[in-house]
C-alpha cells in the first residue's frame, strides 16, 4: 500500500509538472513569461547595430551591448518592428508548430555566430528568410517572444491557418494550453479504486 501510494504521488507531481510548466501548444495564448516580448526587442530588433558584416565592429557592438553569454545571435532592422509583430497576425503569419508562427513573407536579418562567453567571432553572415517565431498574448496582444532558427530555410504551408490576434474569434480551439494525457488517464481510474 505505501508503494501505491508512492506511485500516486509521483503521478501527481508529474502531472502537475507537465501543466504548469508547459509552454503553450499554440500561437496567441496567454503567455506565463511578463517580460517575453521586452526581452524579444532587447535581443533581435536593437538599435545602433552595425551596417557592415565585418566581424570586428560585431564584436565591439556585442561587447559593449551585451549578448557574449549567446553563440548564435539575429538581429533584424528597428525599422522592421511592426512586420515583425504582424507575423504574429493573420495578415503576416501562418501557424508552424506549438506555439510558433512563420512569417508569409521574407525577412532580411544579420545572424551573429560567436564562441560563447568570450564574444569571439566567428561568422557574421546577412540572411533573407521566412522567420519563425514564439507569439504569445501579452496585454491583450499577440506578440513575439522568442525567435526561432530556420536552418532548413522553411518556408509556410498553404494549407495552414494564419496567426490570429485575440481579437480575432478562434473557432474550435481552446484558450488552455491544458492536455488530457496519458499520465491523467491512468491516474483518475487509480483514485477511483483506491477510493483516494
Amino acid at each position: 500500500m505505501a508503494s501505491l501510494r508512492v506511485v500516486i504521488s509521483l503521478t501527481i507531481c508529474l502531472l502537475l509538472g507537465d501543466w504548469t510548466f508547459a509552454k503553450n501548444d499554440a500561437p496567441c495564448q496567454p503567455s506565463k513569461w511578463n517580460n517575453g516580448f521586452t526581452t524579444f526587442v532587447k535581443r533581435h530588433i536593437r538599435s545602433g547595430t552595425p551596417n557592415s558584416l565585418n566581424q570586428n565592429e560585431w564584436e565591439k557592438y556585442i561587447r559593449n551591448n551585451g549578448g557574449c553569454d549567446r553563440p548564435t545571435q539575429s538581429f533584424l532592422h528597428p525599422d522592421e518592428l511592426d512586420r515583425v509583430k504582424a507575423v504574429c497576425t493573420n495578415r503576416g503569419g501562418k501557424v508552424f508548430k506549438e506555439n510558433l508562427c512563420i512569417s508569409n513573407n521574407t525577412f532580411t536579418f544579420v545572424t551573429v555566430r560567436s564562441e560563447q562567453g568570450t564574444c569571439g567571432i566567428r561568422s557574421v553572415r546577412k540572411e533573407k528568410k521566412h522567420l519563425i517565431l514564439a507569439c504569445e498574448v501579452l496585454d491583450n496582444q499577440c506578440l513575439p517572444v522568442h525567435f526561432e532558427g530556420n536552418p532548413k530555410d522553411e518556408k509556410p504551408s498553404n494549407n495552414a491557418r494564419g496567426c490570429q490576434d485575440p481579437s480575432t474569434p478562434r473557432t474550435g480551439d481552446s484558450t488552455s494550453s491544458f492536455k488530457m494525457t496519458w499520465l491523467w488517464l491512468l491516474f483518475i481510474p487509480l483514485l477511483i479504486i483506491y477510493g483516494y
